[in-house]
C-alpha cells in the first residue's frame, strides 16, 4: 500500500487557547468598526450643531483672599445647574449673600436659558453682579466653537 496516512496530534490547551484567541480578534474588529466606522462622522457633525460643548465648566472668584469657583453644568442646548463648589465655611460666614445670592440667580437662569433680565434685590446687588460675570465667563468656556465653512469667493 502506498498510501501515507499522518497522525496529527492537537493538545485540547492549544485548541482552546486559538478558539478563545480568533474570539478576541473578532470582538476587537467589530469595535474598531464601531468606534470608527461610517457612523462616527455622522455624530461629530450631529454633536457641532448645539450652543454649547456638554460638560461642567468653572469660574474662579476670590473674595478676600478666598477663592471658590462657579460650577456651571450644560449639555448640548441648555443649562443644567449652577452650583458653587470649593466654598469654605469661613468663605460661607463672612459673605453671608454669596448662596442664597446665586442660588436665586441659578433658577432664574435655569429657567430663562439666558442672563438677560434677571431679578435680584437690591441689597444684593454687587454680590449678584460678581456672581453673574462668573457665570458668564463659565457659559464663554461652554460655547461651542464650530468652525463655519470658508467663504466662496
Amino acid at each position: 500500500m502506498s498510501s501515507k496516512t499522518r497522525i496529527i496530534v492537537l493538545h485540547m490547551k492549544e485548541v482552546v487557547y486559538t478558539i478563545a484567541f480568533l474570539i478576541l480578534a473578532v470582538l476587537l474588529g467589530i469595535l474598531i468598526y464601531f468606534m470608527f466606522g461610517p457612523g462616527k462622522s455622522q455624530t461629530t457633525s450631529a454633536a457641532g450643531e448645539g450652543l454649547y460643548t456638554p460638560g461642567i465648566y468653572r469660574s474662579s472668584l476670590t473674595l478676600n483672599k478666598n477663592t471658590f469657583d462657579v460650577e456651571v453644568t450644560v449639555d448640548q442646548n441648555n443649562i443644567q445647574s449652577i452650583e458653587l463648589v470649593n466654598l469654605s465655611e469661613s468663605t460661607t460666614a463672612m459673605f453671608p449673600l454669596v448662596k442664597p445670592s446665586l442660588e436665586s440667580l441659578a433658577s432664574q437662569i435655569v429657567d430663562s436659558q439666558s442672563l438677560d433680565d434677571l431679578k435680584y434685590s437690591t441689597d444684593r446687588k454687587y454680590t449678584s453682579q460678581l456672581l453673574i460675570s462668573a457665570i458668564e465667563d463659565a457659559l464663554k468656556k461652554a460655547e461651542n466653537h464650530v468652525s463655519s465653512p470658508p467663504a466662496e469667493q
